[in-house]
């Protein structure tokens, strides 16, 4: 039998968030691969827990991963960690998941925070479609860049920011994305001096510039969509209808039958028709 490959959540701020299953597990498999050893030793030591621990980070997962497969293959269950939260959002671990796979090992998430999905619980905008993009660059062109890219997406974006960056990456959303764009600060979560406040990207910027106690900790940035261009929204579900017709009517009674469920004029929709039979 091979061992287990535990995907382990740990707290984000208050130990009190970790669940007695993440504490069953810790304490009873052989080894723990740990982001940092030294800050999860202090985790297991608040656990009364004595499991070995392993470094498992960003330099050395590579080298790392054929060993702890090894073990898992012989039978040992581990438990991955991170410093905090989730195992792989924005952290190390990847290379080790992916390989277990590969091997065929099993592997089991045991659940918990996440500071991206506790935010957006939070933030008050629109959750039903959501991308996460992590940190973005430390270099200002760079990052420009990347939010150039994303000016248009409707999706809810969460982002994760370094204390010693926050202010300039809130400038260029501001500057990027619009100084009425809604924005979510989401700062310290679930310890003692957590912010969650909603506002403009134009509020925002002066709030953080004007507050140095806002560039300090763990930062959340939960950031509306680009606004759906109603008039554009509409006519792709009328394409989008169109299209599904075509594919068992002629023209003609594809129209027809779209005029009767949309109420648009026939003959309009007659002309969209013969567009979208020749361009497919």
């Amino acid at each position: 039998m091979t061992g287990i490959l535990y995907v382990v959540a740990t707290p984000i701020g208050n130990l009190d968030d970790i669940s007695a299953r993440a504490i069953h597990v810790l304490g009873h498999v052989a080894r723990i691969a740990a982001e940092d050893t030294r800050h999860s030793a202090r985790l297991l030591q608040h656990l009364g827990i004595n499991t070995p621990l392993v470094a498992v980070h960003d330099h050395n997962e590579a080298g790392r991963v054929q060993s702890l497969i090894n073990q898992l293959l012989a039978g040992d269950d581990i438990a991955l960690i991170s410093d905090a939260g989730t195992p792989l959002i924005s952290d190390p671990g990847y290379r080790l998941v992916a390989a277990a796979h590969e091997a065929s090992v099993r592997v089991v998430p045991i659940v918990g925070a996440c500071a991206a999905i506790a935010a957006l619980s939070a933030a008050g905008l629109p959750s039903d479609r959501f991308s996460f993009e992590g940190f973005l660059s430390a270099k200002t062109t760079a990052r420009q860049v990347q939010l150039q890219a994303l000016v248009n997406e409707t999706r809810t974006l969460i982002f994760y920011e370094a204390p010693h960056r926050i202010l300039e990456c809130v400038q260029d959303m501001c500057a990027i994305f619009g100084e009425q764009r809604r924005v979510v600060l989401a700062r310290e979560l679930t310890k003692t001096f957590e912010t969650i406040k909603q506002m403009t990207l134009a509020e925002l910027c002066v709030f953080v510039e004007s507050d140095t106690n806002q560039q300090r900790g763990e930062i959340v940035l939960v950031v509306e969509g680009a606004a759906v261009d109603s008039g554009l929204a509409a006519q792709q579900e009328v394409d989008a209808l169109l299209l599904k017709l075509l594919k068992y009517l002629p023209v003609k009674a594809s129209a027809q039958l779209a005029a009767e469920l949309t109420g648009h004029k026939k003959n309009a929709l007659y002309d969209r028709a013969l567009v979208l039979q020749q361009a497919s």
